[in-house]
């Protein structure tokens, strides 16, 4: 029987409340959906009870930002959207495992760049927009350069990249763009860390532009 009161428990007891059926079974199908096999997704539950600093069986965005390694990143409020994958405004274990599953070393391209491509896809529509493009940059930039500059690179990049011309970049037209990028070797990182929150530069460079 599944103590509720234990916090190692708090995880899988909060999926169950969201998505019926046993921990066992709600544990067998997290491995299912994912790229880990039982003894990576128990890590990544001991790191995700760690995150839980409120033992509430879910990580709010506050308890992410608590940790210097996220914070520090200038993605890291769109990495978070991403994992938020019912936008419920926290992430329970389900998503965590989900949003993690893509940076495994068993994560093909695709599952990399789709996850790429959400960084940018701000409202979730399939494409990536002018606008949206200007944020994510803006992120990652801040104050290194004019807005007008940036403006400038977004417009350029959104032109070579929109074969199309219909104003935005679809996933193939995003994945035209950055194949001759190595995504499964920036978009990796071991079950025990979250060392990919560090560096910004898994997704900066599927964007070209100079400084």
């Amino acid at each position: 029987m599944t103590d509720s009161n234990d916090p190692n428990n708090a995880a899988l007891m909060d999926a169950r409340r969201r998505g019926a059926g046993s921990s066992s079974q709600l544990l067998d199908s997290i491995i299912q959906g994912s790229n880990f096999d039982r003894d990576e997704v128990d890590r990544l539950r001991k790191r995700f009870m760690k995150l839980d600093k409120d033992n509430s069986g879910t990580i709010e965005r506050d308890e992410f930002l608590s940790l210097p390694q996220v914070s520090s990143n200038p993605l890291a409020t769109r990495m978070i959207a991403i994992f938020d994958e019912d936008g419920g405004g926290d992430v329970d274990f389900q998503e965590f495992v989900s949003g993690l599953s893509a940076f495994s070393s068993k994560g093909n391209k695709e599952e990399k760049l789709r996850f790429a491509f959400k960084v940018y896809d701000i409202d979730r529509d399939g494409y990536i927009s002018n606008g949206e493009l200007f944020i994510v940059l803006k992120m990652m930039v801040g104050s290194n350069l004019k807005d007008m500059q940036l403006q400038q690179i977004v417009d350029k990049t959104i032109m070579e990249a929109d074969t199309d011309r219909d104003g935005k970049i679809s996933f193939e037209e995003f994945t035209k763009m950055v194949e001759n990028t190595d995504v499964s070797l920036s978009m990796t990182l071991g079950t025990t860390s979250l060392s990919f929150v560090r560096k910004p530069v898994t997704l900066r460079g599927l964007i070209r532009y100079q400084f």
